[in-house]
């Protein structure tokens, strides 16, 4: 009798366990999943605005976004076309690389997507504007296409009536220049917003490719004027020449590659009439021209000429003067002009390029601001402040680590204002 208790004692002990177990297993708590996170799309807008009129058809695209970046812009016209456009480089704005034209609607689609890969897509129809009849200003641009030029020469824009300083920057915006390979640069106006001019700290390297546009169709410039037209041009830097002329020695030395290749006696211009000291840039090459002075001051000539070669718009030029070969050297007789043999004439025009720098020192006036292409005649912290948009302070030039080569320098612009010579 007592076995058999004991026997059943432990049966009870061991049915019981589980029950002791499950007591735990109803106290467990279930685990708690965090509340899931809601990612949002990112915020964008688009102007043009919808349904916008009376749009300048020089309207660019501007979407602005926050929480993302923008992924696509696609801009088509009433029949669908799809209409060319380019980023600006800090992105602010896709540009259509022509003209909008007048009373036409386009629409521009946009995206943004966010770093979660949500995306978000803004539609903006708009309506342009009918064709000002504002009066226009006329630009000229002094760049022309499949070119080779030297490697001094400046992107050079005039315009008249020139651009007042409060809407120069809005000009500046539409003027855009790309280099390959890259060799970035500013633009700087001249005082009087008659010209503007775009160069990089150092002179163009050799072979360099410079596409340039002039985006000015249709833009509104101050309350009273509009652009003209839309200009554009691609050409290429050649080699390295440059001419140095001294008052103090009467002699010209020309340099290819920094290294002196010919000595040319020269005479200059008399006091009356002196020759302008500083940096000019060859503008124009003639085998045959007529400089006709009369109603200028200190004019009154007509005279044939060969080989010339223009520097300023006042007149001054670099040409054959067979009359004053036993002044070159060592007297100066003319009226501005560098006059040099007719032979050294002949010679130097199948040496140079328009865009080659000519310095001029010693001479009795200085070159002003504007009188030709003047880019190269103040330091580079001078030509920035001309400016009316920032420059990247990291743009500058490069430090000398030897003694730079005496010079620099290849088309053929439009005259300017003055066709004088002497």
């Amino acid at each position: 009798m007592v076995l058999r208790r004991r026997v059943a004692l432990v049966a009870v002990a061991v049915a019981a366990t589980p029950l002791v177990l499950g007591g735990c297993t109803t106290e467990r708590k279930a685990a708690v999943r965090p509340a899931e996170q809601v990612v949002p799309s990112p915020e964008l807008t688009v102007t043009p605005a919808d349904l916008s009129r009376n749009v300048p058809l020089s309207a660019e695209v501007v979407p602005l976004v926050t929480g993302g970046k923008i992924t696509a812009v696609r801009i088509v016209d009433e029949a669908g076309t799809a209409v060319g456009a380019q980023p600006r480089e800090d992105g602010s704005a896709w540009v259509p690389t022509a003209p909008l034209r007048p009373q036409h609607t386009y629409t521009a689609s946009v995206t943004a997507t966010g770093d979660s890969g949500r995306t978000t897509t803004r539609t903006s129809s708009f309506t342009t504007a009918a064709a000002s009849t504002k009066p226009q200003v006329s630009s000229t641009l002094y760049f022309a296409d499949k070119q080779t030029y030297g490697t001094a020469m400046p992107v050079t824009i005039g315009f008249d009536p020139p651009i007042a300083r409060s809407a120069r920057a809005d000009v500046q915006r539409r003027l855009f220049v790309t280099t390959s390979p890259p060799q970035p640069g500013a633009w700087s106006w001249v005082d009087d917003g008659s010209q503007v001019y775009y160069r990089a700290p150092d002179f163009w390297r050799p072979g360099t490719t410079i596409s340039v546009r002039a985006g000015l169709t249709g833009l509104p410039i101050g309350k009273s004027h509009v652009g003209d037209a839309d200009r554009t041009a691609t050409s290429r830097i050649g080699r390295q020449v440059s001419l140095e002329v001294d008052n103090a020695t009467k002699q010209m030395r020309v340099l290819r590659d920094g290294k002196l290749i010919r000595r040319i006696p020269v005479s200059l211009g008399k006091r009356s009439t002196p020759t302008s000291s500083g940096k000019m840039v060859i503008m124009e090459k003639h085998q045959y021209t007529t400089f006709d002075t009369r109603g200028e001051p200190n004019g009154g000539y007509v005279v044939n000429v060969e080989d010339a070669q223009r520097l300023t718009w006042g007149g001054e030029f670099i040409h054959g003067a067979p009359w004053s070969v036993s002044d070159q050297g060592h007297r100066n007789v003319s009226h501005g002009c560098t006059n040099i043999s007719a032979a050294n004439a002949d010679w130097l025009m199948g040496v140079t390029r328009v865009g080659d720098l000519v310095t001029f020192t010693g001479t009795e006036v200085r070159l002003q601001s504007g009188n030709g292409w003047t880019a190269w005649n103040t330091s580079w912290g001078q030509f920035v402040k001309g400016s009316a948009l920032p420059v990247p302070a990291d743009l500058r030039p490069a430090p000398a680590s030897t003694p730079p080569a005496r010079a620099v320098a290849g088309g053929v612009p439009t005259p300017g204002p003055s066709a004088s010579g002497g």
